[in-house]
């Protein structure tokens, strides 16, 4: 009833508006029905329906006519803006043809400005962008681009000391993510132009980028980039080509080449990208060859040692962060050079980890690895060769190519290296170990293995760069070894001394270079043999018994006679190794000694006495003196400073007695050795000369 008010929250309410609303729908069903038996119901609403979409896209087509794209610059560069973190502008026209299954899109003048730290220049400016996409993969999610063009990009790229890069569109947050493009069916480039400067690589590349079909050519090159600048100073030039760039297949590999040289260096490369315009995976077959494997620092950005002149080739693949080079060949100076490592670039250090072998390592190529340089006549760069003429006109040994501790701090590594041989050591080598941790500035080789012919060399050494000036702690024990086999010296066709020897050198200096750390060392350096061997005319030798000596040089019986215990005890203080507990305890003769090495000014001086157990009426009781560049010593007999055979007992024994505190320094079983525990306990009573006068 009209007024009535219906009062909807009752039961019988709802119950009459169902009521309605079926039959509603009851009487729309019937409507239906009827209509579909009426004579030409059906085609008229299937006219009346098209004729309305058709009007619709009439409408939008004449509009989409006459619309003036323009309109969306503005939008469109803000837009862009927003995304790249810095300005861009659109100074030509936008032009848009949407009716096509595949959609074109064209804009000039194209502006991408510098972040605010470089100033206003531009970063890059576009002559030209054209742009044709499939229409039905975007309604799946998907973009894929059918074209895609540039006409006279030019591009200007720059990072600065402080590491801040241009092309760095992360807004302060770090992202090491590969470049990834949407499919492209057909690249163009024309007339490009790429100019880079990187202030960290201390490198410079000016190029021209060309990618696009001509007809009539006889290569099959779709993409060529060429150019040429300079790194470290040195000439630097580039070329890279590719494959055709007309109907790339997402799903096959896409080749290239490349051709470096930056100097001296080469670089060449023949590889592919696994998945077209997904630079997160590729591989390449590549070969480098140049004078220092650090030079190539400025091209990929990993610290590696100075090394002597190489030639490496390996596999170099890289899957989203990670670089790796299988199957690593080739020589390094004249040791030859396998194994394997990879680069870690997605960590906020990058990480280097390598396993390396060499069969046959050349020991003066690890010179280069200090900032010093091979011997003359080995393999050497002309860098190299300046160092090494430097050192021998002011005939030293230590280099003082100082350490690049910035490029240390930017990486971590975990590396392990094995020579399974070892030829022309200033010892006896055979081989060698290591393992080298690199963490935040701490590079720590441990362990570090030395093999001798019999014994061995153990330890470790530290390089602390976290600092502003580097410190390097040293700790070296030599266990097991042979005198004869460390120092193969011959007398007479035969070793002149024989037996066990021990020892250990704990160092810490603080420097930029080997001569620096070393010029600032402290420390302690002992050396011992308990027992042994020396020929007979060597130890009276030692006590200059000049008649009985040269008697026995002619003995071809070759008399030997015990070491009970020798010892040399330095303590190092600001680069230099003092001592005056130098001792050579043999049945005939006892031979004392001091001096110091300067490891700053590289000179040495030391001076050693034989002092005779038997009393000899004949004997030229004078120190023997050893004086000169560490290089090149000289020996000579002092005869000038003659003394007594006795009247030295006290000398003796306060200069052996302190060795009951050193010895356990390199073995606490040493002080407890017969040999050399006898010669302290004895210092007086077996050790001292007899009392006499001076001859």
């Amino acid at each position: 009833m009209p007024s009535e008010t219906l009062d909807k929250s009752r039961p019988d309410a709802r119950g009459w508006i169902g009521d309605r609303w079926a039959a509603f729908h009851g009487w729309q069903a019937r409507h239906h029905v009827q209509a579909a038996h009426r004579p030409g119901t059906g085609r008229r609403a299937a006219l009346i329906t098209g004729g309305v979409f058709l009007a619709l896209a009439l409408l939008v087509a004449f509009v989409a006519a006459i619309w003036d794209w323009n309109w969306f610059r503005a939008p469109l560069a803000h837009a862009a803006s927003s995304r790249l973190h810095r300005e861009v502008s659109i100074s030509g026209n936008l032009r848009v043809h949407l009716w096509s299954w595949n959609p074109t899109a064209t804009v000039d003048g194209v502006h991408v400005a510098n972040p605010a730290w470089a100033g206003g220049a531009s970063m890059a400016d576009v002559g030209r962008i054209a742009v044709r996409i499939r229409l039905l993969p975007l309604f799946r999610g998907q973009l894929d681009l059918r074209r895609l063009e540039f006409d006279a990009p030019n591009v200007r790229l720059w990072r600065d000391r402080q590491g801040r890069a241009t092309w760095d569109f992360s807004n302060g947050q770090k992202s090491n993510q590969p470049l990834r493009l949407p499919p492209i069916r057909n690249f163009i480039i024309r007339n490009g132009a790429l100019s880079v400067r990187d202030d960290v690589r201390k490198l410079t590349f000016t190029g021209a980028i060309d990618a696009r079909e001509r007809l009539g050519r006889t290569t099959d090159h779709g993409f060529e980039m060429h150019g040429q600048g300079a790194l470290n100073a040195q000439p630097f030039n580039l070329s890279v080509t590719g494959g055709p760039l007309i109907n790339i297949d997402r799903t096959r590999p896409y080749p290239f080449d490349a051709d470096i040289r930056a100097g001296q260096t080469f670089v060449t490369a023949r590889g592919s990208v696994t998945k077209p315009f997904d630079f997160g995976q590729f591989t390449m077959a590549t070969t480098s060859r140049g004078p220092d494997l650090a030079d190539l620092y400025g091209l990929t950005g990993v610290p590696l040692p100075n090394t002597p002149p190489y030639n490496l080739h390996g596999r170099l693949s890289r899957n989203e962060h990670v670089y790796t080079i299988d199957g690593l060949g080739g020589r390094v100076g004249s040791s030859d050079l396998t194994g394997n490592l990879s680069v870690d670039s997605g960590r906020e250090r990058t990480l280097l980890t390598a396993n390396l072998l060499t069969h046959s390592l050349d020991f003066p190529d690890l010179g280069a690895l200090f900032g010093g340089a091979p011997k003359p006549g080995k393999i050497a760069s002309p860098a190299q060769k300046v160092v090494a003429q430097r050192l021998a006109a002011e005939n030293r040994i230590f280099p003082d190519s100082t350490l690049d501790v910035s490029r240390i701090r930017r990486i971590d590594a975990d590396v392990t290296f094995k020579a399974l041989s070892i030829h022309d050591a200033p010892v006896n080598l055979t081989a060698a170990s290591t393992r080298v941790k690199l963490n935040d500035g701490m590079l720590r080789a441990e362990p570090l293995t030395l093999d001798l012919p019999r014994g061995r060399i153990t330890g470790y050494v530290q390089l602390n760069a976290r600092k502003g000036t580097p410190v390097t702690d040293l700790d070296f024990r030599l266990s097991n070894a042979r005198i004869e086999t460390l120092l193969p010296l011959k007398f007479q066709g035969a070793a002149p001394v024989m037996g066990p020897l021990v020892g250990r050198a704990r160092l810490t200096g603080t420097g930029d270079s080997v001569h620096q750390a070393l010029a600032n060392a402290n420390g302690q350096v002992v050396v011992v043999a308990a027992g042994g061997e020396i020929r007979s005319s060597v130890a009276e030798l030692m006590g200059v018994d000049l008649i009985k000596g040269l008697g026995l040089l002619f003995d071809k019986s070759r008399q030997t006679t015990p070491i009970r215990c020798a010892v040399g005890a330095f303590q190092v203080r600001n680069g230099v190794l003092d001592t005056n507990q130098l001792v050579f305890d043999t049945e005939p003769v006892l031979v004392t000694g001091s001096g110091q090495v300067n490891l700053g000014t590289e000179r040495l001086h030391f001076e050693v006495q034989g002092h005779p157990k038997k009393f000899q009426l004949v004997r030229l009781v004078a120190p023997i003196v050893v004086d000169g560049p560490i290089r090149g010593p000289s020996l000579t007999v002092e005869k000038g400073k003659a003394i007594a055979q006795g009247g030295v007992a006290v000398a003796l024994a306060t200069l052996l007695s302190p060795l009951a505190a050193i010895l356990p320094f390199v073995d606490a079983g040493l002080a407890k050795d017969a040999n050399c525990a006898g010669l302290v306990a004895g210092a007086v009573q077996k050790g001292a000369p007899v009392r006499t006068a001076a001859r």
